[in-house]
């Protein structure tokens, strides 16, 4: 199972990609950047999300054909606590994660992303990624919500394993959006991740977790959200072990080719998998930390022949 679990979400599903249409355009409230956001197909799709990630989460949204979104999220160390306050200037003199990514939209429904995080404590991650938009809300309901099926293999570049393969998980995911109304929007994702080793490797844990996370978003105006995230790990291992469920809270805007968020969150991990199976930092012991992420748009769709000056 450990070997197929990023393919079984997009074998069924790559079939039917030759089937989508693509004939009228992508209509959005906000500017270029939401433009580049979901495809356009003979409905007018809902941007149900105003970018590819949200805190901790991805959202259901993919990027636009010949589109690159780079991706820069960073979480500073604890807030509080025992490693934070002033001596720490509250956590901003500590890392407690970088992720910096790439996702390009081979068409309007799939995009192909890549990856790096350089969690301190464990080395961090290097990934591949592929993200299908199987359906899209329409604004005339016919469709209620967006399907986006998510699936990642992931490398552990520098820690000491005996094996190769003991390097390697994978996660898959499927996310279920609905926007509500103008103002808000709510997603829920069902999720698995497989670690060829227990992540962390300690009797009791198992290499399998499942999860549910769900995301809502509130614009307070029309280029400023508020947003909350929140994922639910099923694990015995980790209730065990005082574990804590990840959230976040965060203020997201749209500037121009830009979407940022800052946020709090208790999550030090960036990657789904990393934080979904080692999540240990509790908010009643200061343990959040400010994070942030920028996502910047370029689209290749109109390039401009350069012209010399005469």
């Amino acid at each position: 199972m450990k070997k197929f679990i990023l393919l079984a979400a997009f074998i069924l599903t790559y079939s039917t990609l030759k089937a989508q249409t693509s004939s009228s355009k992508q209509t959005s409230a906000a500017d270029s950047l939401l433009n580049s956001i979901a495809g356009d197909n003979s409905k007018e799709h809902v941007v149900v999300f105003e970018s590819s990630r949200l805190i901790l989460s991805q959202s259901s949204q993919t990027v636009k054909k010949n589109n690159l979104n780079v991706l820069i999220l960073h979480r500073f160390g604890d807030l509080g606590g025992t490693l934070g306050g002033g001596k720490t200037f509250f956590g901003l003199d500590n890392i407690a994660d970088v992720y910096i990514g790439f996702e390009y939209g081979l068409t309007n429904n799939l995009t192909v992303g890549l990856g790096r995080s350089a969690l301190p404590l464990d080395g961090g991650l290097a990934n591949l990624e592929l993200k299908y938009a199987l359906l899209h809300q329409t604004n005339d309901n016919s469709v209620p919500v967006a399907l986006t099926l998510i699936g990642e293999t992931a490398l552990r570049p520098y820690s000491s394993f005996a094996k190769l393969s003991d390097r390697l998980s994978y996660f898959a995911q499927a996310v279920i959006a609905r926007k509500f109304s103008p103002v808000f929007s709510l997603q829920i994702a069902p999720s698995v991740v497989q670690n060829n080793l227990p992540m962390p490797d300690v009797a009791g844990n198992k290499e399998l977790l499942l999860s549910l996370s769900a995301t809502a978003a509130l614009k307070v105006s029309k280029l400023l959200s508020v947003v909350v995230d929140y994922a639910h790990p099923f694990s015995s291992f980790g209730n065990a072990n005082g574990f804590s469920d990840p959230l976040g809270f965060g203020i997201q805007t749209v500037t121009g080719g830009h979407v940022f968020t800052i946020n709090i969150t208790n999550a030090r991990a960036i990657s789904e998998i990393n934080y979904l199976s080692n999540t240990t930092s509790d908010y009643s012991r200061g343990q959040y930390r400010l994070g942030f992420t920028i996502s910047r748009t370029f689209d290749f769709n109109h390039r401009e022949k350069y012209q010399p000056k005469r």
